[in-house]
């Protein structure tokens, strides 16, 4: 016996049922539909949380609150890791040269760069947001921080 003879296990490969076949195949006549009502006809669907047409619960309940979500700020996060890989001693870390680097993949994304890994460069780093740990190994390494908005 070769050890490439592969099957599907028993029950994986089940038959179509096949309905609307005449009444003497068992599935003619409604074909399993059941007798009347919307799902009984054709394109008779009702939408998720449909109750018949009674109120539906999450119209029926009140919006409460406000949600700050649309007005949240999305930051693109870089770590000190990353831009001592790509960034030769005395570069700029801005917008421009974080998309011609290939890092930033949009224009019009803020940036905020953290301090994850360590900075043994110079760099002037100007992004619109900086770490605290992020600034001080930046400037321990005798670089200088110019836009960090707190």
């Amino acid at each position: 016996m070769s050890d490439f003879n592969l099957y599907a296990p028993e029950g994986a490969n089940k038959k179509k049922r096949i309905v609307g076949r005449g009444s003497s195949s068992g599935r003619g006549t409604t074909a399993g539909r059941g007798n009347k009502g919307q799902q009984s006809r054709s394109g008779g669907k009702v939408y998720v949380g449909f109750e018949g047409g009674q109120m539906p619960l999450y119209r029926r309940i009140a919006k409460r609150g406000f949600s700050n979500q649309v007005f949240a700020k999305e930051y693109e996060v870089f770590n000190l890791s990353e831009i001592e890989t790509k960034y030769e001693n005395g570069e700029t870390v801005n917008r421009e040269s974080l998309v011609m680097k290939g890092i930033l993949r949009k224009f019009s994304a803020l940036i905020k760069v953290l301090g994850d890994g360590t900075l043994t460069k110079k760099l002037t780093v100007d992004v619109d947001k900086v770490s605290a740990s992020a600034k001080e190994k930046i400037e321990k390494a005798g670089g200088t921080v110019v836009q960090a908005a707190e």
